[in-house]
């Protein structure tokens, strides 16, 4: 499972991280950006995991194919 934090101050949110990382990254935000602020802002929580390896190689297979394509044109 994996969480983005969202800043409460400003359009800032993390990357799909760990609870703690993303929590290490949302404090280290505050004290930058709005220094005296506590924390807030929301969580969002991805429940399932990256996708299979498999579906990474058919999507970049399905991009080089268009861009192949394209080239021949």
């Amino acid at each position: 499972m994996a969480n983005r934090y969202w800043c409460g101050e400003c359009g800032f949110k993390t990357p799909w991280l760990g609870r703690s990382e993303g929590l290490r990254r949302r404090v280290e935000h505050y004290a930058r950006k709005h220094p005296g602020t506590s924390p807030g802002g929301q969580v969002e929580t991805r429940r399932r995991g990256p996708a299979p390896v498999r579906c990474r190689l058919a999507a970049l297979a399905l991009a080089l194919l268009a861009v192949v394509a394209a080239w021949h044109r």
